[in-house]
């Protein structure tokens, strides 16, 4: 539940139609926590809840990132002050997949700002289970710019691709908040990394960031196998049928395409052949559990950092929402929500 001032999706119109409103503040039920949102960041997700592309009704608070300090709490762990984030995947916490430490294959699961009212408000009241600590070494709006796009590359590279540190992983469509959190981590892994973009000025962002070589978008599969020799042992995808055959092309004997998004739209042709002629794998990946996010803390207490793009205050979401919808940024939008 959001409360407060909030940025509510209310028509399918784009940016336009996500606008701030007033709720209502509550305090905590027992086995909740209220938390005033210091910063959140938005997703592709929201662009697409603004655009009317998930069937989801409005009104809707968006955002599924989002950190602050506990106001109130029904649960005994948590008092007030503690700085914490949210763990961005919804579940019931009590099933046999949830008990078993496999939130996402909970019958329940979804995506905190979508299936949920999101963390772009004042103050959030979410499950006591959703909260973490907030790494101390971490800005607020560091700390908001990590939860999603940080736990799905994480799944994705190291449960779903079982990314080695002797192995190449080539990034797909680098500047992407999740494509910039998985050179991120896959660096932190050992990996050697390479990377693609349209955008000249991502690309060197990319090898500032700790990519070891960088291509342009158009036709890459050619020169990424020239430099790797056979090719990648994991292609990182998130953008579907415009880079999937290039993607597929670029793969080494055996590698593995993994993928969480499909920006460029829903359907793809793949080339069967190309699929059992090498060996190659297909996997998909959405979110993370509550492991994973643990591990993501501990990797981000060990060294690593999420990248902060942009921060717009609350008020100004719908520019927030239009830098994003159109490809502007590197690595994370942040909101400045407190007012404090």
């Amino acid at each position: 539940m959001s409360q407060g001032r909030a940025a509510v999706y209310e028509e399918p119109t784009g940016p336009s139609g996500v606008r701030i409103r007033e709720r209502p503040k509550t305090d905590a039920a027992p086995g909740a926590v209220a938390v005033a949102i210091e910063a959140a960041s938005i997703n592709h997700l929201d662009l697409w809840l603004a655009h009317g592309a998930q069937r989801v009704a409005p009104p809707r608070v968006i955002a599924g990132d989002g950190a602050g300090v506990v106001q109130s709490s029904g649960d005994p762990a948590w008092r007030k002050g503690d700085e914490v984030v949210i763990f961005p995947t919804l579940c019931c916490w009590e099933c046999d997949w949830c008990r078993a430490g496999e939130n996402v294959k909970c019958a329940r699961f979804g995506v905190l700002g979508e299936h949920s009212d999101g963390a772009a408000c004042e103050l959030i009241h979410i499950d006591a289970r959703n909260i973490f600590r907030k790494p101390a070494g971490l800005t607020w709006a560091e700390a908001a710019a990590f939860p999603l796009t940080f736990l799905t590359a994480w799944r994705m590279l190291t449960t779903r691709a079982q990314l080695h540190a002797d192995e190449t992983v080539l990034v797909v469509g680098a500047g992407a908040g999740v494509a910039v959190a998985a050179i991120s981590i896959a660096k932190h892994l050992g990996a050697r990394v390479l990377a693609t973009s349209r955008s000249e000025a991502k690309r060197q962002r990319a090898l500032e960031l700790g990519a070891d070589a960088v291509f342009d978008s158009k036709d890459f599969s050619k020169p990424v196998r020239q430099a790797t020799g056979d090719g990648v042992d994991v292609v990182f995808e998130h953008v579907g049928p415009a880079t999937l055959e290039e993607s597929m092309r670029s793969l080494a004997l055996g590698g593995r395409i993994v993928t969480c998004g499909s920006t460029s739209g829903v359907k793809a042709e793949i080339n069967v052949p190309r699929l059992f002629f090498r060996h190659a794998g297909l996997l998909g990946s959405t979110m993370g559990n509550a492991g994973e996010f643990e591990a993501v803390l501990k990797a981000i207490d060990a060294g690593l950092r999420p990248v902060v793009d942009s921060v717009y205050p609350l008020e100004e979401i719908q520019a927030a929402l239009t830098r994003l919808d159109a490809a502007e940024q590197f690595g994370k939008v942040v909101l400045s929500v407190s007012t404090r």
